[in-house]
């Protein structure tokens, strides 16, 4: 044998180790360590509670920003013509209700560079809705304690999260940028269903699920025991009566993880309030203390057009009332 067959030779035997080596070490690498990976090895059983949530933000929606400006109005429709050229008061936000507005009125806002956070009730059934006639008898649990033919809903029944998942479409369909889902806190109140915050939790998941790819930012409403399980879903808390329960600590948590908190509080001289009296819903000290940061609104109960801001400020946004008992 030549000397030049001979290393001919000896470079095709080394080119076969080499590759019987990388296609082991291949092999080995999609092989192996799979206890944790196809689910089919190990302790498959999940958590038997709420856990808490971790993991990157979702991303693609609306992030509204700390201590930013808005306006609620759940009480009647806003008064707001197609050509208007400004709307009252001049905020960044304005939370709605997602039936009771017609198009012209998101077009409207959307037009006058304002966001839109659109309100429906999730956990709760209320007569007269668009949909009401879609909810089964065996959906709904007690009234709600205060509002007559409300009754709390199965957040686990599956013909509750699909008439859910029909609205979170509508709100994307009219143009919103975010849902604020109420009532979803009914493990805290006699509900008749035996509502857990389990159950809740896995509620909200499932209405991110919803939401996330339609582009919608979401809230929660009040619900302060899930923040820790819920947080790194939702991206804003909307608030009620955190002073008057001096519970403002447990809603920081969205201030601390750069959400904001948009608060609500029910004076009963909101008209005509004194400033010690705003005050004390608006510094942070007493039973406001750890609301420092927080987008505080001073509204009537009904959530009519009317609001005041720790600022002093005050205005009336202008509602159609038509038909309104």
């Amino acid at each position: 044998m030549s000397k030049r067959t001979k290393i001919l030779l000896a470079a095709l035997i080394a080119v076969i180790i080499i590759g019987l080596a990388v296609g082991l070490g291949v092999g080995l690498t999609v092989g192996g360590g799979n206890d944790d990976g196809d689910g089919n090895s190990g302790d498959d059983s999940g958590p038997t509670g709420p856990a808490a949530t971790s993991g990157p933000r979702p991303t693609g929606v609306w992030q509204p920003a700390v201590n930013a400006s808005w306006q609620i109005i759940l009480q009647a429709p806003i008064e707001l013509s197609s050509d208007a050229t400004s709307v009252t008061p001049d905020v960044e936000i304005y939370d709605i209700d997602l039936f009771t507005n017609d198009q012209e009125v998101f077009d409207t806002l959307r037009r006058l560079g304002k966001k839109i956070i659109c309100y429906f009730s999730a956990g709760s059934y209320e007569p007269g809705r668009p949909d009401s006639g879609n909810f089964a008898d065996s959906d709904k649990g007690k009234e709600l304690d205060g509002w007559p033919g409300e009754h709390w809903l199965n957040l686990s029944s599956e013909n509750v999260r699909n008439i859910m998942q029909k609205r979170i479409q509508l709100a994307h369909d009219k143009g919103c940028d975010a849902i604020d889902p109420d009532n979803v806190d009914g493990y805290n109140n006699d509900n008749g269903l035996d509502l857990t915050p389990d159950d809740s939790v896995a509620f909200m998941e499932y209405l991110s699920s919803v939401s996330l790819p339609l582009n919608l930012s979401m809230g929660l409403k009040n619900a302060g025991d899930i923040i820790d399980h819920v947080l790194n879903i939702t991206h804003f808390s909307v608030n009620e009566q955190c002073v008057q329960y001096a519970e403002c600590e447990q809603f920081s948590a969205y201030i601390n993880d750069t959400k904001p908190v948009f608060h609500i509080e029910y004076p009963d001289d909101v008209t005509s309030l004194s400033t010690d009296k705003r005050n004390g819903y608006c510094e942070d000290q007493g039973d406001a203390a750890y609301s420092n940061n927080f987008s505080t609104v001073l509204k009537n109960m009904n959530l009519d057009g009317y609001v005041d801001y720790c600022s002093g400020m005050s205005a009336t946004t202008p509602l159609n009332t038509t038909g309104l008992s």
